[in-house]
């Protein structure tokens, strides 16, 4: 392996019998960061013979994936940023078809796609142009043909872009190695040469440079056609020569070589920042109220802890959570600032919040009103969304993690433990701990080994919001191990404080399910039943018997006291 992605790439196509060539293809391989993050894209489109825009068809398929793929944010993975990619070109090709040619077959085409990120192929196709990989010297079919065969002479698509609203992409990931070809085909090519001939062509490529593969890319074209295709031909080969080494993690290493800023106190500068006071200190990092000299302006700088100056994993994360709270933009979340100066040491420059954190609210207000936790609980959910919806779980929501400034508008701050589905597909990339948040809001499928999503947020929320209305933890503390989690009994909140109502209650059961089944799905669902009753949720309070039946109630306690009576009686005569 060396230190960067090494691609070779051969590419032919012509119109052969026909008049005008309807296939399109592409490559694009990214500078960095955007190499690391989203990786390298390659596609092939063919325009639907027939289609009254084929060929405007199959470029527009190519460019717009190229164009649209790496325009999406790069914390999500591929499989999420190539839908949005596909969903919008699809729709965007199928309206057009209709309102131009006012005819489903307006402006459609096949569509293989594929994304080289880290060591994997995520491949996309729709349609009967084709992916092939050799490796060994055998060749391997990544993508299914969708063609329906009616007869020798008679076939038709069933499915390609830009024919329905909604397509249908198959999507599969293979591992990729140093020395893998890829062929990229037009159904005129692999219709009109067999495996065993193209194998034959491609073997000479090994250790070739661009212009071999052009040469290869085109005798493949040359071949289909000598054996009668009639349809347009085209052949794009991408053989992977080298992928980026293990311990390659470019997109962070600038910030990563910063030296560590000394001790800072109020009146010290650092970079133009003019410190005033120590505002935060853990044993990972120190936050301190500061002033920008040139604007005036009031920010917060993050340093890192002098004594993980030699821990890389320590390192990473810093700087990755600068990385992450740029590409988040929210009211209800902390806003990462980019510094206006060069910076020497390392460390991260936020908004400064005047407020106050969600623990010593609490501690302030000890028995608030259910209406006000919930006007608080939904910006904290407003929060979380901007994460979620950009394929990021916080991991470490709690109180001491939420500010409330003046103002009363909530912000989530601390980004050291987020996981990011994007850069998790990286190999290179840093990986926290298993278990980053704090015990008392950790969802159980973290002890339980499994993999947490989205609910596992949720989770934490939904502790939040009735330790808020309680001062209490829903199983009494948090867990630590498995065995507490498969031991562990809800207690209603209504017990800790009688002014929570049962369905209120039944919301907060739900989402603190110890089963992450049985957690809500989506934020909003639990948001609506906090608010209004949910029939489904609400478990009616056991009633004492003398509220349920008084004259039973009485009828037992006259029926005690007659035993307790003929009891003593009868010990005074003994």
């Amino acid at each position: 392996m060396t230190n960067q992605l090494s691609l070779t790439i051969g590419q032919s196509s012509m119109a052969g019998r026909k008049d005008e060539n309807e296939d399109s293809y592409g490559v694009l391989i990214p500078k960095q960061p955007l190499l690391d993050t989203k990786g390298a894209a390659m596609v092939i489109a063919d325009g639907m013979s027939g289609s009254d825009a084929g060929k405007e068809a199959s470029e527009m398929c190519v460019k717009s994936f190229l164009t649209d793929y790496f325009a999406t944010s790069e914390t999500l993975t591929v499989k999420t940023a190539a839908g949005q990619a596909l969903s919008a070109l699809n729709r965007w090709l199928h309206g057009q078809g209709q309102a131009v040619y006012q005819s489903h077959r307006g402006m459609v085409s096949t569509m293989s796609a594929m994304v080289l990120k880290s060591a994997t192929a995520h491949i996309f196709h729709v349609g009967d142009s084709r992916i092939s990989r050799l490796r060994d010297g055998q060749l391997e079919h990544l993508t299914k043909d969708h063609r329906i065969i009616v007869s020798q002479d008679k076939s038709f698509l069933s499915r390609a872009m830009g024919i329905d609203l909604n397509v249908d992409v198959d999507y599969r990931t293979v591992a990729v190695e140093p020395g893998d070809l890829f062929v990229f085909t037009t159904d005129g090519v692999h219709e009109h040469i067999n495996d065993a001939d193209l194998v034959a062509l491609l073997i000479d490529l090994a250790g070739g440079d661009d212009k071999t593969a052009d040469a290869i890319a085109k005798s493949i074209t040359d071949a289909a056609y000598e054996h009668g295709s009639t349809d347009n031909l085209t052949c794009q080969i991408i053989s992977v020569n080298s992928l980026l080494e293990e311990d390659q993690n470019d997109f962070l290493d600038n910030l990563q070589r910063l030296p560590f800023p000394p001790p800072l106190e109020g009146g010290m500068g650092l970079d133009g920042y003019r410190v005033v006071r120590e505002i935060h200190a853990s044993n990972r990092s120190q936050v301190y109220l500061a002033i920008d000299e040139e604007s005036d302006a009031r920010v917060a700088l993050k340093t890192p802890s002098p004594k993980f100056e030699d821990d890389p994993t320590y390192l990473q994360l810093f700087s990755r959570e600068e990385w992450v709270g740029k590409r988040l933009n929210s009211p209800n979340v902390l806003k990462v600032l980019e510094p206006v100066r060069r910076r020497r040491f390392l460390y991260s420059v936020t908004e400064y919040v005047e407020g106050t954190t969600l623990r010593q609210w609490m501690d302030d207000n000890p028995h608030p009103g259910v209406q006000e936790v919930r006007e608080l609980i939904t910006q904290i959910a407003m929060g979380l969304r901007a994460f979620h919806r950009k394929e990021m779980i916080h991991q470490d929501l709690k109180p001491d993690n939420i500010l409330i400034d003046t103002e009363g508008t909530v912000k989530i701050i601390d980004f050291g433990s987020v996981k990011v589905a994007g850069l998790d597909e990286i190999e290179t990339a840093p990986h926290a701990p298993d278990i980053l948040g704090t015990v008392d809001y950790t969802a159980p499928e973290y002890l339980l080994g499994k993999a947490p999503g989205n609910s596992a947020d949720l989770f934490s929320l939904g502790v939040i919001t009735y330790e808020m209305l309680t001062g209490h933890l829903p199983y009494g503390k948090g867990f630590t191990n498995a065995r507490q989690v498969a031991r562990s009994t809800y207690t209603p909140a209504y017990e800790h404080n009688d002014a929570v109502p049962a369905w209120v209650d039944g919301a907060l059961r739900k989402a603190v399910s110890c089963t992450r089944t049985k957690r809500y799905d989506i934020l909003s669902e639990f948001l609506a039943d906090l608010r209004h009753p949910n029939p489904k949720l609400a478990i009616p309070r056991a009633r004492p018997l003398l509220e349920q039946n008084p004259v039973a109630f009485w009828r037992g306690m006259s029926l005690a006291l007659t035993a307790v009576i003929i009891f003593l009686i009868y010990r005074l005569n003994l």
